[in-house]
């Protein structure tokens, strides 16, 4: 390929809406082209690289058996009101009307319309396990789109669904998808890890997200670096910080802290360790009638330390609250305490709420939480002495860094990260709501066990530059480069010996099967060079009158501070030796 022939297009500042490093260096690098909130034209630049994530994905999909087809993105709303997701996904959901007035939904993923067609193919046993894949464009309705193809409302997916006959065959498979997903993002070039992760709203039982680590990632990884543990925040379990409950050793005391209404002030106030405060949060669970007006409300009191943060994904799956919860209101708190909040806590209430403990909390001593009285908090407070004890303790709190690893194996540490992969085990959630059966060596008709597999394909190249680049630009690992070598002839437009030389390389790399560019509009060295580096080609070949009379080429990779002098004869070669995993 030579530039002049290619459309390249470069920018030398970030529009003013780009925010995140990637935004800015895929505007600027002419790989995308903004077309309205979160909708993007991607250029030939960005295209190439989009063409490069899909075939490492393709080819790594189909080594692990799965079959492509292609499902529409305009899906009837018939079958996402079979699983109800019609109603009750937010307004993410684009919903359409034809001109029949019938609904449709612009999809954000497939599992109703590839449940449909596992109903109607699969019918035996004998033809399972069967795992089907598309690549296909997406659209979620973001409120507030933004950080480019990090979060756009328009964007590429690779998807799977495997359908098998039982858990123990749905987990072979599930195994399958997360083997095939780790050669494919190490095919990719990028570091990552694979965690742990909460179903969420797509449902189902286990659960592994892929994240490429970046320090300006939005989740939260927690990993153990001496063990294989791995988990989100989310899910990443918080055990007890303590082995035991010490034995009480001071009074019960009510103390004045006026105007202190935080854990943090108080702790200061009595000069005290904040770990040794325990916060309330006070939560309400609503009861419906037929009409699905509020017939009665329960007011739920967690109790976690003060130096932790409540997690509510957590708190969703505590029993009395996984159908949902709320925050209680002033009104509902000052009924049940008998004061405003900043000063909460378990004893001395108004009405019976139901306390649920952090498993830390559970086995603290000589606390201080608040006494229900504005301007007050109650030291020296012990379970049994003082109150009853929680009559439910579970894992309320984020895990922090320097925790226990849940394994035993060492401590917890915390970085950031990008969700570019999810894979789940679904089981049988959507299969029963779509009544997708099979019959059995008996005859007898039974639940599809289904997994999913989600790759995020736009968003691979976000996540790829917040990891890998620098002030002058993107560095594009080789695998997914748009270009893996440019050649750069100096006075390619004057000088006979540098034009034959330069179009002598680029077809000795392109017979090699090399990915290569020539540039040949004839810029300036310092404009030509700042426009690979911006765009990140990983190998620059520099070719001149001079070295050409040295017999020597200046080879750089895009990471390196200064270029390797080689031989002409062996240039092609040696940069093929690089491009090598």
């Amino acid at each position: 390929m030579k530039a002049s022939q290619f459309f390249i297009s470069t920018l030398k500042e970030a529009p003013a809406d780009a925010e995140v490093v990637s935004h800015k260096l895929m505007m600027r690098a002419g790989m995308i082209k903004r077309l309205g909130a979160g909708i993007y034209n991607y250029m030939p630049m960005g295209l190439r690289v989009i063409r490069k994530v899909e075939a490492i994905v393709r080819e790594e999909m189909n080594r692990a058996g799965a079959v492509e087809l292609l499902m529409p993105v305009v899906q009837p709303a018939e079958l996402w009101q079979e699983t109800g997701r019609f109603d009750k996904m937010g307004p993410e959901l684009m919903r359409v009307k034809d001109r029949h007035d019938r609904d449709y939904i612009i999809q954000p993923t497939s599992e109703e319309v590839i449940t449909d067609i596992a109903r109607q193919e699969l019918r035996s046993y004998k033809q399972l396990p069967k795992n089907f894949y598309h690549i296909q464009t997406k659209f979620r309705d973001e409120r507030r789109p933004r950080f480019g193809v990090m979060r756009g409302r328009e964007f590429t997916m690779k998807d799977a669904y495997s359908f098998d006959r039982d858990v123990a065959a749905a987990t072979i498979s599930y195994q399958t998808m997360y083997d095939a997903y780790g050669r494919i993002f190490d095919r990719f070039g990028l570091q990552y890890r694979a965690v742990a992760a909460d179903t969420g709203a797509i449902g189902g039982e286990i659960s592994h997200e892929f994240q490429v680590i970046a320090d300006t990632g939005e989740d939260a990884i927690v990993y153990c670096p001496t063990s294989q543990y791995a988990a989100n925040i989310e899910l990443a379990e918080g055990v007890a910080l303590l082995a035991e409950r010490a034995a009480p050793v001071q009074a019960l005391v009510k103390q004045a802290t006026p105007g202190k209404s935080t854990c943090a002030e108080v702790a200061e106030l009595l000069g005290l360790p904040l770990s040794q405060t325990v916060k309330s949060l006070v939560l309400a669970t609503d009861e419906l009638d037929e009409k699905g007006d509020v017939a009665k409300s329960t007011v739920w009191l967690l109790l976690l330390r003060g130096d932790h943060d409540m997690n509510e994904v957590k708190v969703s799956k505590v029993e009395g609250l996984k159908n949902g919860f709320r925050f209680a209101t002033v009104t509902e708190i000052e009924d049940h305490f008998g004061c405003k909040p900043g000063y909460l806590g378990p004893i001395g209430l108004l009405k019976p709420v139901k306390v649920v403990a952090d498993r830390t909390v559970a086995l603290m001593a000589d606390f201080v939480c608040g006494a229900n009285e504005a301007d007050f908090h109650l030291t020296g407070v012990n379970w049994g002495r003082d109150l009853p004890e929680p009559a439910l303790v579970a894992d309320l709190r984020n895990v922090v860094e320097g925790d226990p690893s849940p394994d035993g194996q060492g401590v917890l540490a915390i970085q950031r990260g990008i969700e570019v992969g999810h894979v789940f085990l679904l089981g049988t959630k959507y299969s029963k709501d779509m009544n997708a059966t099979f019959l059995d060596e008996t005859g007898k008709p039974q639940l599809m066990v289904m997994g999913c597999y989600g790759i995020g394909v736009t968003r691979i190249l976000g996540a790829a530059i917040e990891q890998n680049h620098d002030e002058r630009g993107i560095i594009w690992p080789a695998s997914i480069a748009p270009f893996e070598v440019v050649l750069c002839p100096i006075g390619y437009d004057r000088s006979a010996d540098v034009k034959q030389a330069a179009d002598a390389l680029h077809a000795e790399l392109q017979a090699a099967g090399v990915d290569v560019l020539l540039d040949d509009r004839g810029e300036r060295p310092g404009a030509m060079f700042a426009d690979w580096e911006l765009v990140g080609v990983p190998q620059r070949v520099v070719l001149s009158d001079r070295a050409l009379k040295e017999g020597l080429l200046e080879v750089q990779g895009r990471r390196e501070t200064e270029a390797s002098k080689v031989a002409v004869a062996e240039v092609a070669a040696y940069v093929e030796a690089r491009l090598k995993p």
